[in-house]
């Protein structure tokens, strides 16, 4: 049988991709020294980009497993190694552009001296939506995790950005067991459930509080839009801080194409409070696109539904605003202890009541909710 080249085994190795880049480790230029001998036995160098790099063995099962299925191979020996500063250079400056790039004076431009902000450019694909609320504890960062589980679940590239800084939760809840990789100042999201997540909990020792001013903020949230390599998501889900503030003014600047979701709970008060973060959208040109009302009712060991937190307050606000009512999701203790145990509803019991509402949300948002049809929040602020 007759072995094959070395150009074989490297067009077998092309198809295999960094699993956190996204890329092929042959244009990475991470595979060295790819040598076969007689006997069939293949050897090669992996460079990974750092040390101790998390998916050093999934990189080395996916590369014994192409090359194993070429005819003729037998062992595969894999030595790895490291790339060098210079090298991590290059392969930041390949999937990510170059760091100095110039930018313009418009916010969503970035600083000078940084990247342009991607999602802020004619022809990005990625649609950002920002999930917010008047007020705490309406469970919006449960909904932003669920929904954008519910998304990736149906075949779309999903990122989340954590925007509350002071009440960080979106790692907890998406359940990511690890940091940030980084690579020359360019940051790899974790990922979890098919979202990719970033979040100043994994800057932040456990227990310690964020106490910032608004020009940190600003800057934090700058850099987890440009410095972290998001690969073109197809949705881009930001879960907004409670109120109308710093960051929502800052994101207003950073994202100006971006879609507002507004959670609430059906009573009156929370629907009140929560016509500000729609009154907030309206003064910064954000289209409202629809509210999504939690909490809406709880069914007892007697199968009988209690609506705890009244009724009427999510459909009172949509109809206020000209939207639609997107979706009513009702209180369930597995929606809890997901959000506790990072094991969202929507990833682990797709099938139940509340993964099945979540699946039409998100089909909702992507299939009848496309950007060309726009609900414009129809709120007059005094």
């Amino acid at each position: 049988m007759s072995l094959p080249s070395i150009e074989q085994l490297t067009d077998a190795l092309r198809p295999v991709q960094d699993p956190e880049l996204n890329r092929s480790i042959v244009d990475l230029g991470m595979v060295r020294d790819l040598a076969i001998n007689s006997s069939g036995s293949v050897s090669l160098t992996v460079v990974l980009t750092i040390a101790g790099c998390p998916l050093r063995n999934e990189i080395q099962t996916r590369v014994t497993s192409a090359l194993r299925r070429l005819d003729g191979v037998g062992e595969v020996a894999i030595n790895f190694g490291v790339m060098n500063d210079a090298e991590r250079a290059k392969v930041r400056e390949l999937v990510h552009g170059n760091p100095a790039a110039t930018a313009g004076s418009n916010p969503s431009q970035g600083h000078a001296e940084g990247r342009k902000i991607p999602f802020a450019q004619p022809g990005s694909k990625t649609r950002p939506i920002l999930i917010s609320s008047g007020k705490g504890g309406v469970g919006k960062s449960s909904v932003t995790t669920n929904l954008a589980v519910a998304l990736a679940n149906a075949g779309y590239k999903v990122g989340v950005v954590d925007a509350d800084i002071y009440g960080y939760s979106i790692p907890r809840m998406l359940g990511t067991d690890r940091d940030p990789v980084v690579i020359d100042n360019m940051l790899l999201p974790p990922e979890a459930w098919g979202v990719r997540c970033i979040s100043i909990g994994y800057f932040v020792p456990d227990g310690q509080a964020v106490v910032w001013r608004g020009p940190m903020l600003h800057k934090a949230l700058e850099q987890f839009l440009t410095d972290v390599f998001w690969d073109e998501p197809d949705f881009l889900l930001i879960d907004m801080p409670p109120g109308t503030g710093d960051i929502a003014l800052s994101l207003s600047q950073y994202l100006p194409r971006a879609e507002v979701l507004v959670v609430t709970t059906p009573q009156t008060a929370a629907q009140k409070v929560a016509r500000l973060s729609a009154a907030m959208a309206a003064k910064v040109n954000l289209p409202v696109r629809g509210i999504i009302e939690n909490m809406s009712w709880f069914v007892g060991e007697d199968k009988q539904r209690y609506e705890l937190f009244g009724t009427g307050g999510g459909q009172l606000l949509a109809d206020e605003l000209g939207v639609p009512l997107l979706a009513q999701i009702p209180l369930v203790e597995d929606l809890r202890e997901g959000g506790d145990t990072g094991r969202p509803i929507a990833a682990v019991q797709p099938d139940s009541e509340v993964g099945t509402i979540f699946a039409q949300l998100a089909r909702r948002i992507a299939e009848d909710m496309k950007p060309k049809k726009v609900f414009s929040a129809a709120l007059k602020v005094n």
